[in-house]
């Protein structure tokens, strides 16, 4: 075991130290212009040393990359001269490397001037390859999401398997004292990843109290992720004297994750709307403060457009676990719905689900499954016998909606097809995907 401040490495460790807290709390270029400073002032350091300096710098640079998500959607020798950058995969790669020669010239050094550096330093370099490999298959991790952006419907479930693969396969690689601020930030990250994953994929399975546990799971942990923030003050001079403090910009990766934790809680709010309204009368004061505010945009159109009913229907056929809605306890029975109940409404506006409609609504979703199951199509169908209109889609599999109305309308009428187009697109987490990318619309 290594001393922690053995006085022959009491200086090195100082800078270790302030360096690392500076990554911890995302100031990058603070960390950067400490270590290259230190080179500076110190040219006559060990090799050792100085090779750490240097990966070091470039450490805080590539971080700085990472948290931005600038290297998603680069394409290899895309970029004109000027704006070319380096992919982040090539970033880490050579710092890998800068950092496995400091490993080796650590090892190799016996009996130098400062054996007791060159034995921290070859063990932090070694452990900070590990955190370097970590990153790259995160990145990997993050470009297959943004990928995933022009799917139709996206799998949630394996993203949290492949998450949970590499979070395994890193646990407590890099758990140097000295490193606990990489470690810590890194653990934090993945950890509301992993939740806000999980919490999409429960949510598609219309389970109530699990997909409420991991929303708060995450919620919680960004608090704790947006304090470091917080804590830090940038001080501004004005013009004409004066001068005031407010907090540091959060980095694109962290409002990318409270954007998708968000997006969830408006989805969640939705689906689960009726079990929610059970435990307060101020449901309408809290969709109103989800983006988007699913329920409202449905009340309005209701009301615009003279709709009988709006309904979001979940196909729960072969689905053994279903028991309706809320929470229901894990030994509790209730025999398996048959027939039209197979096809209950999660959400039903402004009233509940009209009964004599439903026996049309659904021989519409048998008919056209095929087009319905393309995740894109609005479904047309008038019915002469009870004069009405039935416009479907399908935002993602086991989910439709239905728009009834009690006159015929046109089957082109644009106002009603954008309506559903939009409220379908806005329940994917495609457009979210999307906007991992800065810049990106989502």
């Amino acid at each position: 075991m290594i001393p922690l401040m053995s006085p022959a490495v009491t200086v090195e460790q100082n800078v270790l130290h302030t360096f690392f807290s500076h990554l911890g709390q995302f100031s990058y270029d603070k960390a950067k212009d400490n270590v290259e400073k230190e080179k500076e002032t110190n040219k006559n350091a060990g090799a050792s040393w100085s090779s750490m300096l240097s990966a070091l710098a470039h450490l805080a640079a590539a971080e700085k990359a990472y948290h931005s998500m600038s290297f998603l959607g680069q394409k290899p020798g895309g970029q004109s001269f000027f704006s070319r950058k380096d992919s982040i995969r090539t970033n880490y790669t050579s710092l890998h490397n800068e950092l496995k020669k400091v490993v080796t010239t650590g090892r190799n050094a016996i009996g130098g001037t400062a054996p007791y550096l060159e034995e921290l330093l070859s063990h932090l370099s070694e452990q900070l390859c590990y955190f370097v490999q970590a990153r790259m298959e995160i990145a990997d991790f993050y470009e297959k999401m943004y990928s995933l952006s022009n799917q139709k419907f996206i799998n949630a479930e394996e993203l949290v398997n492949i998450l949970e693969v590499i979070l395994k396969k890193y646990s407590s690689r890099f758990h140097h004292p000295l490193l606990s601020p990489l470690e810590s930030g890194f653990q934090l990250e993945v950890d509301v990843l992993a939740h806000l994953l999980k919490a999409q994929s429960l949510i598609f399975e219309w389970k109530f109290l699990l997909s409420l546990v991991n929303l708060h799971n995450a919620h919680t942990k960004l608090q704790t992720w947006g304090q470091i923030f917080e804590k830090q003050k940038e001080t501004k001079k004005h013009l004409f004297g004066g001068q005031s403090q407010k907090a540091v910009q959060p980095p694109h990766l962290f409002l990318w994750l409270m954007k998708f934790k968000n997006n969830l809680l408006a989805k969640f709010t939705f689906y689960f709307h009726e079990a929610l309204s059970r435990q307060t009368s101020e449901m309408k004061t809290f969709t109103t403060k989800t983006n988007p505010d699913y329920f409202g945009k449905i009340s309005s159109f209701i009301r615009k457009y003279d709709a009988v009913n709006v309904s979001l229907i979940f196909d729960n056929r072969g689905s053994e676990s279903f028991q309706g809605h809320g929470y229901h306890h894990p030994d509790s029975y209730r025999e398996a719905p048959k027939g039209v109940d197979q096809y209950p409404a999660v959400v039903s506006l402004p009233t509940d689900r009209p009964v004599m409609h439903w026996p049309n609504v659904i021989m519409i979703m048998t008919d056209k499954s095929a087009d319905l199951n393309t995740l894109e199509k609005v479904v047309y169908f008038y019915d002469e016998k009870v004069q009405s209109t039935y416009f479907l889609t399908r935002p993602e599999p086991h989910f439709t909606f239905v728009v009834i109305f009690e006159s015929k309308k046109s089957e082109k009428d644009s106002h009603f097809i954008s309506f559903l187009n939009e409220l379908s697109h806005s329940l994917k987490s495609s457009r979210v995907f999307a906007s991992l990318k800065p810049g990106s619309k989502g």
